[in-house]
């Protein structure tokens, strides 16, 4: 397998920041757990995160939302908010909701509409252009605070044992650099394939010990050593036959990933139940403006740099408006 130059020198830029004193990444004391006291899964997952991840009692945040919706109106969303803001310090720069739904609020992905402000825009044209976001690629120092951001992600709580295999598989990364693929799948999809364009091409990155396969087909089999897998797909196939490494990222280009508990599509959640650690989906119809999904050249040089997962994610979608983030926001397999 060759070397890549341009991964090299992607490389050797993220060693360049990390030499002249970059600010560490998202730090557990950085971040807030929001529980729903009405839904018991959410309480148990969100004691077992705190306790795994030494999150401050002083960070968890407990409201009600009867009956599981899976859309929010916006003065729903906004009373929501305005409790959530209201019983945060200063210092969070994060934060976690720990249940599956809700996950939209209108048109809007929830962690969209918490981060960056419910936009209605999007819903009068949910299939034109979006506001980019203030994170989008930011710098290795900048932090979420000082775009007057707070970055936020959904730990999903249909299971409590997917759960804590997800929190244990969070946990787990960056304690070694694992030998590790990255798989980039141009598919017979052609109208998913829009960030296709953006995919590396196939090589060796050795200072990160990782593989790039950029391929030509609809899925892949049978591979043990999954860091990254990004593939324009409305269902993906084989995912069973895949192991997926501790910190892993994946996610499909499709209309409705997003809507987590759908049936149209296959819902996100899937990616998660496979083995992957974080992902991110839509849960309205977007088009396939690639910049309303993650552009996998920032997927790969934010984490590769040692970002945790829901700064990479959130740094690599221009326009995040109708996505929802999912995982463990925590998960940095590449930090030194």
């Amino acid at each position: 397998m060759r070397i890549l130059p341009s991964a090299l020198a992607l490389l050797l830029a993220a060693s360049g920041v990390q030499a002249q004193g970059a600010m560490p990444g998202l730090q557990p004391a950085q971040l807030a757990l929001v529980i729903n006291d009405d839904e018991p899964n959410s309480v148990e997952i969100g004691e077992l995160y705190r306790v795994a991840r030494g999150i401050p009692e002083r960070n968890v945040v407990h409201v009600r939302i009867p009956n599981r919706p899976r859309k929010l109106d916006s003065e729903q969303f906004a009373r929501l908010k305005q409790e959530i803001d209201a019983k945060l310090g200063p210092d969070v720069e994060a934060v976690l909701m720990v249940w599956t739904a809700p996950y939209a609020v209108e048109c809007n992905g929830i962690t969209a509409a918490y981060t960056l402000g419910f936009d209605p825009d999007q819903c009068a044209k949910p299939c034109g252009p979006g506001h980019q976001s203030a994170f989008f690629n930011a710098g290795p120092a900048v932090r979420p605070s000082e775009r007057q951001l707070r970055l936020s992600m959904l730990l999903p709580t249909e299971s409590v044992d997917q759960a804590r295999a997800l929190i244990e598989r969070g946990k787990a990364a960056g304690f070694r650099t694992p030998a590790a693929g990255a798989y980039f799948l141009v598919t017979s999809e052609a109208a998913r394939n829009s960030r296709a364009q953006f995919f590396p091409p196939s090589g060796a990155v050795p200072q990160r010990k990782l593989t790039i396969h950029t391929l030509r087909e609809d899925a892949i089999e049978g591979k043990r050593d999954v860091m990254f897998y990004q593939t324009g797909k409305a269902r993906v196939d084989k995912l069973d036959t895949l192991r997926f490494l501790p910190g892993a990222l994946a996610d499909h280009l499709t209309s409705f990933g997003g809507d987590l508990l759908g049936e149209g599509q296959m819902s996100s959640l899937r990616w998660l139940e496979a083995g992957a650690t974080a992902s991110y989906g839509t849960v309205s119809e977007p088009c396939n403006f690639w910049q309303k999904f993650p552009n996998p050249n920032l997927l790969l040089r934010h984490y590769l740099n040692g970002a945790s997962a829901i700064e990479t994610y959130w740094r690599s979608v221009a326009w995040p408006a109708q996505g929802v983030f999912i995982g463990d926001p925590l998960a940095a397999p590449y930090r030194r």
